[in-house]
């Protein structure tokens, strides 16, 4: 079943980001929301992710002048107008007919940075044409090393400022509730970007081998796969998926330019804890000046503050960026941004931050013991 046109207007009672995803079970197909919605297995991480922001209160502050404030910040080498990055989301065509495009076109209209999918429904060279300047390329390794460099090569070309690797995805266990709803992925979401590369077919394994450990995970990547991106790019390369503070640290090591604190939404390890439960144990061993991003569970601006003063420089938008994709398209993206910004300031304004260097973990308190 595809998804209808979304109407390029605003519609009525949007108050906040937060409706957007109200809103897209209108929208969208049965099926369709309970895949986008969903993670893994039970959804255990999905929900951690949204329950860890009530663990934390914003402390408001009073008689502060903020009338100076803003909420731009320097990442990449580029200064944004706010900390909110469109993230990497496969097939985007499920929310919405024009797909990544549209999130494209609302990224450089809002100055957000975008980070399209290797799975996206459009090629990364029709979304850079539609973007900003600020856009950077998730990348999951291909088996053959000569698409991957294809893939490099392609994302240089056409102007992306980074590579984002992604590194905790090559096993994913199927939601029960997008199951349960019936969902298959429709014969037209195929990944734009690989369809010039040929698919091998998968080896037989041998008598004994595990369909885990010697087939999914057989071109999973390493800390050898990650050296030798590094060597065959003169692109920064993130590192995406990450919650152990000691990986965090020997990633710093290994050179990469930063790390995304993410759990995949909840689609890799169900179970696994929130992505903000770790931010700080992550920020701490990185130390206060390498790049940290946060990627699990904002919808408001609220939660954005949360997750810069608990260690991110900037925050990620999966979800909610479809959610907003799927209601009102490109302007529903643009607005959403908007919203969210505006939000931010707000929080930010009544806790006495007026820019976000000033959001620390002073701002916080927890609600009940983390």
């Amino acid at each position: 079943m595809s998804t209808p046109p979304a109407p390029e207007r605003i519609p009525p009672g949007i108050a906040n980001a937060l409706d957007y995803e109200r809103l897209a079970a209108q929208a969208l197909p049965a099926g369709h929301l309970a895949y986008i919605a969903g993670g893994s297995g039970e959804d255990l991480t999905v929900s951690a992710n949204r329950a860890a922001f009530g663990r934390w209160a914003i402390l408001p502050r009073v008689l502060r002048d903020v009338r100076a404030g803003h909420t731009r910040l320097a990442l990449n080498g580029a200064t944004l107008p706010h900390p909110f990055v469109l993230a990497p989301v496969a097939h985007g065509l499920l929310a919405h007919p024009q797909a990544e495009l549209a999130s494209a076109r609302a990224a450089q209209a809002t100055g957000a940075c975008i980070v399209p999918s290797t799975l996206s429904s459009r090629t990364l060279e029709e979304i850079a044409a539609a973007a900003g300047p600020a856009r950077w390329f998730q990348l999951y390794l291909h088996p053959d090393p000569a698409h991957t460099l294809d893939l490099l090569a392609r994302a240089e070309a056409a102007g992306y400022q980074a590579i984002v690797l992604t590194v905790d995805a090559s096993l994913q266990l199927a939601s029960r509730s997008a199951l349960a709803a019936g969902f298959v992925l429709p014969r037209e979401c195929v990944a734009a970007n690989l369809a010039r590369y040929p698919q091998a077919c998968a080896p037989a394994l041998p008598e004994g081998a595990s369909r885990i450990f010697q087939g999914a995970m057989r071109h999973a990547p390493t800390w050898d796969s990650l050296q030798w991106l590094l060597a065959h790019t003169r692109l920064p390369v993130w590192v995406k998926g990450v919650l152990h503070p000691e990986d965090a640290l020997l990633l710093k090591q290994a050179g990469a330019a930063g790390i995304v604190v993410s759990n995949h939404g909840g689609r890799g390890l169900d179970g696994s804890p929130a992505s903000l439960s770790m931010l700080p144990a992550v920020r701490a061993a990185v130390g206060a000046d390498y790049p940290v991003l946060f990627d699990g569970g904002v919808r408001s601006g609220a939660d954005a503050f949360k997750a810069l003063a608990l260690g991110a420089n900037a925050v990620l938008l999966g979800r909610l960026q479809l959610y907003a994709l799927a209601v009102a398209g490109a302007l529903g993206v643009a607005h959403m941004l908007q919203l969210l910004t505006e939000e931010l300031q707000a929080t930010m304004a009544l806790a006495g931050c007026a820019r976000l260097c000033e959001i620390t973990p002073d701002s916080l308190i927890p609600t009940y013991p983390c």
